[in-house]
């Protein structure tokens, strides 16, 4: 009697068709599983001997699923989270073990405030391991995070498909940096005189609008004069220690900036509820213990320079 073709199955072969379905194509699956081409198209096509369905058709660009994937990738999913759950609470490791990269997408505004605590807690726990701090614009946040070519992201609150998961880390107000000795602010700052100063924007894309113009609208005061828009608040930071431009920031880094800058922090005049600061990942990452590890060594990092600051107000 021959040998049934499910006594060989190798269970590798379902973490491929998952990845194939999530990633739309063989490259993308490749990338995320860390394997080459040639060895996704041989696990699919083994598959597809298996189960006597092509699984997936070339559609443009992308591999659309069969009538027969779209019925079983719900089930299949399932089980390979039970497994990866089941290792997971099977495998302990030690941190002061590990000798890995992580990558972080953040802005320079969380790098200053998240960084320092976090590298002084890994020197203490996890002395091998190496932090990759990298710029991820936010249309790109979910790609990244499937591709597997960042491992967190630490942003503003934003809606997110259902496999990236979040967690809320602090809630953040905004505030107004200025030069010491600024002239026209000296009795403080209302609203005639945030409008009458010229204002530095910090974005990466030279044609966006003002985020916060919906709110200048609603107090009938039009729109803020840009005199500038440049990519990081630090150096925003120095152009209004040189100038009598107003920069809105994050009241946590306008802090850390009085502290480093010939500048001021101001209140903004205007009442705003507070920005959610979130960290997100893929929900493939959940039942990883290093993943796990990271998101609470992230988490505590954050949340203790967070609290530190807003304690000494």
């Amino acid at each position: 009697m021959n040998p049934s073709p499910w006594s060989r199955l190798d269970l590798n072969l379902f973490r491929v068709f998952e990845a194939v379905h999530e990633h739309g194509g063989i490259s993308g699956a490749a990338r995320h599983l860390h394997l080459s081409q040639p060895a996704v198209s041989h696990a699919l096509a083994r598959l597809r001997r298996i189960w006597g369905d092509p699984l997936f058709v070339r559609q443009g660009n992308r591999m659309v699923p069969t009538e027969l994937t779209r019925r079983v990738i719900k089930e299949v999913r399932a089980h390979l989270r039970g497994l990866q759950d089941c290792l997971a609470q099977a495998e302990t490791f030690d941190p002061r073990t590990l000798d890995i990269t992580l990558r972080l997408g953040m802005r320079d505004v969380m790098e200053a405030i998240t960084l320092p605590p976090l590298m002084a807690h890994l020197a203490d726990t996890a002395p091998g391991v190496r932090l990759a701090s990298v710029r991820v614009p936010r249309g790109d946040l979910e790609r990244l995070l499937i591709l597997g070519e960042v491992d967190l992201v630490i942003d503003r609150q934003r809606r997110v498909a259902g496999r990236i998961k979040g967690e809320h880390l602090a809630d953040e107000a905004l505030a107004v940096v200025a030069r010491r000795g600024h002239p026209a602010l000296l009795k403080g700052l209302d609203v005639s005189a945030y409008f009458q100063q010229g204002h530095v924007m910090v974005s990466m894309q030279p044609d966006q609008a003002d985020p916060l113009q919906a709110v200048w609208g609603a107090l009938g005061q039009g729109e803020r004069r840009i005199t500038l828009r440049c990519q990081h608040y630090f150096a925003a930071a120095h152009v209004v220690a040189a100038s009598d431009a107003l920069l809105t920031l994050p009241r946590t880094y306008a802090e850390r900036l009085c502290e480093a800058l010939p500048v001021v922090m101001l209140e903004l005049p205007v009442a705003l509820p507070p920005l959610g600061i979130w960290m997100y990942w893929h929900t493939d990452r959940d039942g990883d213990p290093v993943h796990r590890w990271m998101r609470d060594s992230v988490s505590r990092g954050a949340r203790q320079a967070m609290h530190a600051l807003h304690g000494l107000r």
